[in-house]
């Protein structure tokens, strides 16, 4: 079937503008703007406190001393945006629950990065995540990064910022572009003087008023129609409650194997290597403090999935008892959980309110961190590196106008997501799109030693071109053929009858529409598997084109910039295993890693004698903790 993004595009309120209005009380507006002047309040409380004494450390990392506690919470914040809060509960409302399963992706989506990603970041004492790729290759392989995630999240920025303001516009009628300017600058004036440290604590504060405002709609809503069993019984009687779907097809939009093991390559791009993640591992006072915060964003984000998809089910139940009205029956489907939260709490003062600034608190999380992360690469990725003796006060001070910049820049993007489709699946893609390729360069650089710089570049490009071909083909064939996508379990669950044509056309049975052929057939992959796709092209054409050119022959390999795999892979085998192994490959593991690393046999750096070998690489801080010897010299023998 094919992967749509595009649907009937929001309809201005009519005749119901009033009505929907009215909802809105002045309680709820004082409870809305509440939420602003907090976060206001928190991010200059940082930026004043301390203020000239700021250096460029305390801005972008704050000053490496956060705990646990706040780093977890603003883990699952950064991510955890109004694209969710209304994508989850549309897609259980519309599909049914088989998305639920993506949770089963968390677990491997999370300890891989804290037993891969973030030892070698933080030993290597970065700032940011791609001063790691010219550790490993170049400059030129760094720059390449960099540019990429800048275009990344300028894109995303514009699609978390526009998808709350468009919510309020539908259901109070408040004007669309005023609400995306105020919330713009309110999260740019406290990221870019506040800092790190601000985004982090403000983002406390805005994950506890997304849990608070999703709790009152699931309690209220399940309250109304009778409970949670209730709801549950309504589901299973309509074919909303999805079994495990086996079917190994990456075309198909959502089975269980698409969304556990595919989403665990889009958890990687995001919790592994983005560098808004990055960056706040790099914030904490320890490795184990760091590697602890990526633990505890697991079970927040099963509580978080399962709140979504209540959700979806208690608006599923509430609408097979009460009429939707006129307006609702036209909306795109992205507004159908805030028309369903003021139906549901219309007659509850204050509760709308909270519910709107639930949206806004997970726009600001998200827009606040990019806009840190971007400054961040931008200073020292395209900045330093060219200009090192720029003093404290100057890069500080250059740091917080770069980030005043990146909002202004948003502003822009905004309006180009108002032309994009269901903004759930939408933003997926763009990270899909262009996560996909960053995490499989750095996958390339910690995994194989063999890659060098030439194969790093061109792995990355082929990437990046794989994932626009596919990405923007699916687009585009979606729109002409004017469908969206079927359910992935292929059911036809009854909703009210008085749904459009298009939210209709997105129910059919899968046996209704032509399987696609040819290139119909690529663009109709899983956006689901586009991060998988397209880090796999960047590997193998990275260590196709690497390997022409001779590897790393003649080019210095950074020991603490490989993951020692082989050495982990023997580690698991039995013990008479690993000797037999070991004595097997010693002499051929001597001999290459001399040729490779003649310098260091010069140096005294590599001793090998017939009983052991050993490599002595000189200390070099926190980065030199946790190195294996053994694996120096057996991936080098790769």
């Amino acid at each position: 079937m094919s992967v749509a993004v595009s649907t009937s595009a929001p309809l201005p309120p009519a005749s119901d503008t009033n009505m929907v209005t009215s909802t809105f009380s002045l309680v709820d507006y004082v409870v809305f703007v509440l939420l602003l002047v907090l976060s206001l309040a928190i991010g200059l409380y940082h930026a004043y406190r301390g203020w000239g004494r700021h250096t460029i450390g305390q801005l972008l990392l704050a000053d490496r001393k956060m705990g646990c506690f706040p780093v977890a919470l603003s883990l699952l914040a950064t991510f955890q945006s109004a694209v969710a809060i209304l994508g989850v509960p549309s897609e259980i409302y519309r599909f049914g629950t088989q998305y639920w399963f993506l949770g089963c992706s968390y677990f491997l989506g999370l300890l891989i990065p804290a037993h891969v990603f973030i030892p070698i970041f933080y030993r290597l004492h970065l700032t940011s995540a791609y001063e790691y790729l010219e550790l490993r290759f170049n400059k030129a392989v760094r720059v390449c990064g960099t540019v990429t995630f800048i275009f990344q999240m300028v894109i995303y920025m514009g699609v978390v910022l526009y998808a709350p303001s468009l919510a309020l516009n539908a259901v109070t009628g408040f004007d669309l572009w005023l609400s995306v300017l105020t919330l713009g600058i309110v999260c740019t004036v406290y990221t870019a003087l506040g800092g790190l440290k601000a985004v982090i604590w403000t983002d406390v504060f805005q994950t506890l008023v997304m849990f608070l405002g999703q709790l009152v709609v699931i309690i209220v809503g399940s309250a109304k129609v009778g409970g949670l069993g209730h709801v549950w019984d309504v589901a299973s009687q309509h074919g909303l409650i999805s079994g495990i779907e086996l079917d190994p097809d990456p075309f198909v939009r959502h089975t269980f194997w698409t969304l556990a093991f595919g989403g665990v390559f889009m958890m990687l791009s995001l919790y592994g290597v983005n560098q808004a993640q990055v960056q706040r591992y790099l914030s904490s006072r320890t490795e184990k403090a760091a590697v602890l915060s990526c633990y505890a964003v697991f079970p927040c984000q099963q509580v978080v999935l399962c709140m979504g998809c209540l959700i979806g089910l208690v608006m599923f139940a509430y609408y097979q008892e009460y009429p939707m009205s006129t307006q609702q029956t036209q909306a795109a489907p992205d507004q159908f959980v805030l028309y369903f939260v003021m139906d549901l709490l219309r007659g509850l003062p204050g509760l709308p309110g909270l519910f709107v600034a639930c949206l806004f608190s997970g726009s600001l999380s998200t827009i606040s961190s990019a806009f840190n992360s971007l400054a961040t690469v931008t200073m020292e990725d395209l900045i330093r590196p060219w200009f090192p003796h720029f003093s404290e006060v100057r890069a500080t001070m250059l740091s917080r106008i770069i980030a005043f910049g990146y909002g202004l820049l948003c502003l822009g993007m905004a309006y180009i997501s108002s032309q994009m489709g269901p903004v759930l699946q939408a933003a997926i893609s763009i990270f899909g799109m262009v996560g996909g390729p960053l995490l499989g360069l750095f996958c390339l650089g910690m995994f194989f030693p063999c890659a060098n710089p030439p194969g790093a570049i061109v792995g990355l490009l082929a990437g990046l071109i794989m994932a626009f071909w596919i990405g923007i083909g699916s687009i585009v064939t979606s729109m002409g053929s004017g469908r969206a996508p079927t359910p992935s379990n292929g059911s036809s669950f009854s909703l009210p009858s008085n749904l459009t044509a298009v939210t209709m056309a997105t129910l059919m049975p899968s046996t209704t529409i032509s399987k696609p052929t040819g290139l119909q057939r690529l663009y109709s992959l899983s956006y689901l598997w586009y991060s998988a796709h397209n880090s796999t092209t960047v590997i193998v054409v990275g260590l196709a084109v690497s390997l022409l050119s001779g590897g790393m022959r003649g080019r210095t390999l950074n020991p603490r910039t490989i993951y020692p795999v082989l050495p982990k892979l023997v580690a698991l085998l039995p013990m008479s295993c690993q000797k037999r192994l070991h004595c097997k490959t010693h002499s051929q593991d001597l001999s290459v890693d001399t040729a490779v690393f003649p310098e260091k046999v010069s140096n005294g750096m590599l001793r090998g004698s017939r009983d052991k070998e050993a490599v002595d690489v000189p200390e070099e801080g926190p980065a030199h903790q946790g190195i294996s010897p053994t694996f120096i010299v057996q991936e080098t023998s790769l």
